[in-house]
């Protein structure tokens, strides 16, 4: 199973909406891993979430995630999951990679602040992309964040994409290829892009920043 988590802001209680950027802006890559994943037997789920902010100490999305997590494990107990997240997702799934069933986190420009615990992803392999010309979360904070994490994970990749911003939006080819890449090595399976991005992007505590 794969659950993809979209951005928001840090306060706010109003609904998210489907017209929302922050909402559309992971509808590629819920598409781009499905249309990948369903060959490999996964099925991937789009969480929207009930409002838009973090609004700590709440902090809604994780509470969220983690109501999509109880869901799961009704429906399908003791299935593994990947978590994809983007910006305020990004945190959210690293927050919540402690639930039994998660394995693996990808974390797009995720938002790390220096306070974030690193505990929820021991034995997970985590991947964090983040563009170098990301202005709304810092990059040096995913790369420290990377950083702390590493001893704990099972393994931690951080790539940075040059040229590159908080939507994605240039390069997003590129975006949407590693993180078909990494869920579909989490799955096991070889991918067209493997070749192209093993010896790059090999999950590792040793190889924390990869340029491409």
């Amino acid at each position: 199973m794969v659950l993809v988590l979209h951005g928001g802001t840090e306060n706010g209680n109003r609904p998210v909406r489907r017209f929302r950027l922050a909402y559309l802006r992971m509808v590629p890559f819920w598409w781009h891993i499905g249309s990948v994943g369903r060959g490999a037997g996964a099925e991937v789920r789009f969480l929207r979430n009930r409002v838009r902010g973090w609004n700590a100490p709440d902090e809604d999305p994780v509470v969220d995630a983690r109501d999509a997590l109880r869901r799961i494990h009704e429906q399908h107990p003791g299935i593994p999951v990947v978590l994809v997240g983007h910006s305020m997702g990004g945190r959210a799934a690293l927050t919540v990679a402690d639930d039994p069933a998660v394995t693996a986190v990808c974390a797009l420009a995720p938002w790390t602040p220096p306070e974030m615990p690193i505990e929820p992803i021991t034995g997970c392999d985590v991947l964090i992309v983040h563009g170098t010309e990301d202005s709304t979360t810092n990059p040096d904070a995913s790369y420290h964040y990377a950083r702390r994490a590493a001893p704990l994970a099972a393994g931690v990749t951080r790539i940075e994409v040059r040229g590159s911003g908080h939507a994605m939006l240039r390069r997003a080819r590129r975006w949407h290829r590693m993180v078909a890449w990494f869920v579909l090595r989490v799955l096991g399976r070889v991918t067209p892009d493997r070749a192209r991005w093993k010896d790059r992007a090999a999950a590792g505590s040793g190889r924390l920043r990869v340029r491409v």
